[in-house]
Parts: structure tokens; sequence; C-alpha cells
């Protein structure tokens, strides 16, 4: 989906434009898919920006950057995004014949950039270390250092009962955090 609003077109050029609504989230998923034969575990630590426009709340992936979802609440477009991503991943698990496969396209998707979005994230987190107030509800988030939750993806066979050693403690809940303005 594109973001016309976003985009003042100039002339021949366009210019990015960021508002106070425009918020920097970092996010941790831990999930577990089923393919065709083997059960994968996928832990993913990514950034998005979620902005409110035009009385609709964007979330808008950078890592990994092909999602983008909206709703008529910051949670709302949270767990749209996050339905999304996991859609993404039982459409992968569906394609994907091997394990092999499976997780050599989860990093691609993970990894597939989109630049835009990578420079809009870093100018909120640069506006927030800047003294830009964060508004609510995201004031009430945890923060985190961006240097402290590096973007990254794990992809991890399960089923292998001699190789894997499950325990409670590895149970974990998908956590959001805004940036530590250091």
């Amino acid at each position: 989906m594109a973001r016309q609003s976003h985009h003042r077109a100039i002339g021949q050029e366009s210019v990015n434009v960021m508002n106070e609504l425009t918020h920097p989230l970092l996010f941790t998923y831990q999930d577990t898919v089923s393919g065709e034969g083997f059960l994968a575990g996928i832990t993913l630590s990514g950034r998005a920006l979620m902005e409110e426009e035009d009385s609709q709340w964007w979330m808008y992936g950078v890592r990994p950057g092909t999602i983008v979802e909206s709703g008529s609440s910051p949670q709302e477009a949270y767990l749209r995004f996050k339905n999304r991503y996991m859609e993404i991943l039982f459409d992968i698990a569906n394609e994907s014949s091997t394990f092999e496969a499976f997780k050599q396209e989860i990093e691609r998707f993970f990894y597939q950039p989109d630049p835009e979005e990578e420079q809009r994230w870093e100018e909120s987190l640069k506006a927030i270390r800047r003294g830009r107030e964060v508004s609510q509800p995201f004031s009430d988030l945890p923060r985190q250092a961006p240097e402290d939750r590096p973007s990254s993806v794990a992809v991890k066979r399960l089923d292998n009962a001699e190789l894997n050693r499950f325990m409670p403690s590895d149970n974990a809940l998908d956590r959001y955090f805004i940036p530590l303005a250091a």
C-alpha cells in the first residue's frame, strides 16, 4: 500500500514528511510454524514505524520491510501487523518442501530491505534522541536502545528431539519497545 500523503510531489522530486505522530518501534516475536515434515521455531527481532494518518493508525515494517497494516487504534494496527506476519510465515511454510528451503525463504523475507522505511525509522529515532516527546499510548512502553537489540531472525528446527531440549523457559511473549533516547 502506498502512503501518498507522506510524499508530496515537488516537480520531479518527493519530500518525506515526518510528523510527531510517527513512532519507531522495536519488537520481538517468537513463533512456531509447522511445515512439510518439520516444525520450526522463528525468533524475530524487528523494527517498525507506527503513525496516525486521517484517523487511522498504520504500522509499517522496516525489518521485515514488506508488511503494512492499519487499524482504528495502535493496538488494532499492531494486531493486524502481527497476523499478517503470521500469514506470511504460514505461506512460506506451505510453499517450502524442506526445512532448509523454509529457513532460506524466511531469511530472505526478513532481510529484504525497504530503504525508505529504514530512513524514516532512523529519522524518527533521531527526533526522539533530540528530545521529541513520545505521546500516549507509546509513552507507556518500555524503552530499549536499538544498539542493544539489533534486528535479527533465527530459524531453528524443533522436531528433532535428539537435538533440542524443550524447557518452559523457552516460552516468550511478543514484546515491543520504544527506542531509548540516549
